[in-house]
């Protein structure tokens, strides 16, 4: 079964000076798996602290950003075994939504 790993953070880290470097925060603030079929499917709604979140997909789909998001194949496309982040809006119910491409 193909799955999309998703893991949510809050933000940027800083380091010990609180200057910002380009990693995220840890721990993450939660993380969700959403299997990728034939139709669309939707994460559960992140957190509301959520502003960075890490896809990783073990199979080439596309997904969709939003409140109520529906992924197609002619969205952003996603590779086997790719890792991406994306920032979100904080507290605004965001979710991804999934569906297997070629």
């Amino acid at each position: 079964m193909a799955v999309l790993y998703i893991t949510e953070f809050v933000g940027m880290g800083g380091d010990r000076n609180a200057h910002m470097i380009p990693v995220t925060q840890q721990p993450p603030i939660a993380e969700q798996t959403v299997s990728i079929g034939a139709s669309s499917l939707q994460s559960s709604a992140f957190n509301n602290s959520t502003g960075i979140v890490r896809l990783h997909t073990d199979a080439i789909c596309s997904v969709e950003f939003g409140t109520n998001p529906t992924a197609t194949a002619t969205k952003a496309r996603m590779a086997a075994n790719q890792t991406e982040y994306f920032t979100v809006p904080q507290g605004q119910s965001y979710m991804v939504a999934v569906i297997t491409n070629s």
